[in-house]
């Protein structure tokens, strides 16, 4: 399945508690044991989207080259979760939290698994431009495995959802 090259991965980060832009410095950190030729998007701030009672979310997106299965990925984004503090079980769902790691794609892979809870491509990706827009800026011509529709085209679709970019590089 992965082949020598690795399977081309990306993952969606997000903190609203604690100094998110150190933890998403400390996740990238991390994830850089495990992701190869890493490639990272610019830091964006986004207004809360679902549970709107809590402050806005730093954003970015990284990709790169890994070289197991998604379900090893899950348990190592989990680990990075945790080390900052992230409590899956206690949190409110959708509501602050230290660190989100998502899996958004992996490679042209389709699939959904309930134990553990995963599915890819991410449900929610296409109706979030905190994602679409990272994603976009490191991988211009991205597509949809699902759809084949590029994300670009997916992106100019939706509504505004208050995602602005700044300025400040997050990674080397």
């Amino acid at each position: 399945m992965n082949g020598d090259a690795g399977t081309e991965v990306v993952l969606g980060l997000g903190s609203n508690m604690g100094d998110s832009v150190g933890i998403i410095r400390g996740a990238l950190k991390l994830i850089s044991s495990f992701l190869r030729d890493m490639r990272v998007s610019s830091l964006y701030m986004t207004a809360p989207q679902d549970y709107e009672e809590q402050p806005d979310f730093y954003n970015a997106v990284v990709a790169g080259r890994f070289f197991s299965s998604p379900e090893s990925l899950l348990s190592l984004v989990h680990n990075v979760e945790a080390e900052f503090g992230r409590d899956r079980i206690n949190g409110i769902y959708k509501g602050p939290r230290t660190l989100d790691v998502d899996i958004i794609l992996f490679g042209d892979l389709c699939f959904s698994k309930k134990e553990p809870d995963l599915e890819i491509p991410h449900k929610s990706a296409k109706k979030r431009l905190f994602v679409l827009i990272p994603l976009l800026e490191i991988m211009p011509d991205a597509a949809d495995p699902l759809s084949g529709v590029l994300f670009r085209n997916i992106a100019e679709r939706l509504p505004d959802q208050g995602v602005r970019k700044l300025e400040e590089k997050i990674w080397k």
